[in-house]
């Protein structure tokens, strides 16, 4: 398991660092490992974009709270979205996890997608239908749960990671639309959107 002095570092560096690393979820009857090939990150209440910049509310408490937890929050009435809580107690930030190639237990994710075969986990709301993450995980601490954790790739291959604009934050500030804080690996067919 990662530990929690790695989600204590920036969070652009932690949305950088999460990438090539593996997701493991443990659930009453499954298990399984995903790589992380794009993330996005959350930066305080200046950051227009981030959950925190409408303050403390009963949502972005976990925000707030002490780095390596998990903050899973639901939208559209439909969807679960899976964060990492980053740097230090008091000030909000975290990184979205965006998209995920699956690893192991590939034909139970299959099945939890609806029998979708191609894109599984190429965007938050499939990656966590894949792999059953829900709102039963919100504030999981990722240094020590056993049901939810990140760890280090085996594989020693260097990454080339791309920098673009964040998805889907239409109402945010333009300085804060423009910030290049979406990240992925280059050539990865499982990244949500080139």
């Amino acid at each position: 398991m990662l530990d929690r002095t790695f989600y204590q570092m920036p969070t652009l560096d932690v949305a950088k660092n999460l990438l090539g690393k593996i997701i493991v979820r443990r659930s009453p009857n499954n298990y399984y490992a995903a790589k992380i090939v794009e993330t996005e990150a959350y930066i305080g209440g200046n950051d227009t974009a981030c959950h925190a910049s409408k303050g403390l509310t009963p949502r972005t408490q976990l925000m707030f709270g002490e780095a390596g937890f998990a903050y899973i929050y639901f939208v559209y009435g439909m969807h679960y979205m899976l964060n990492v809580v980053t740097e230090k107690k008091g000030f909000p930030a975290a990184v979205l996890i965006r998209a995920i190639e699956p690893l192991e237990n590939i034909e139970q994710m299959i099945i939890n997608r609806g029998g979708q075969e191609k894109n599984i986990g190429n965007g938050p709301a499939k990656l966590c239908q894949a792999l059953e993450i829900n709102k039963t995980l919100n504030g999981c601490d990722l240094t020590i749960n056993q049901e939810i954790w990140l760890e280090e790739s085996q594989s020693k291959t260097k990454l080339d990671i791309v920098a673009k604009p964040r998805i889907g934050i239409d109402y945010a500030k333009d300085e804060d639309r423009e910030a290049l804080w979406r990240f992925y690996l280059k050539s990865n067919p499982h990244v949500s959107k080139k």
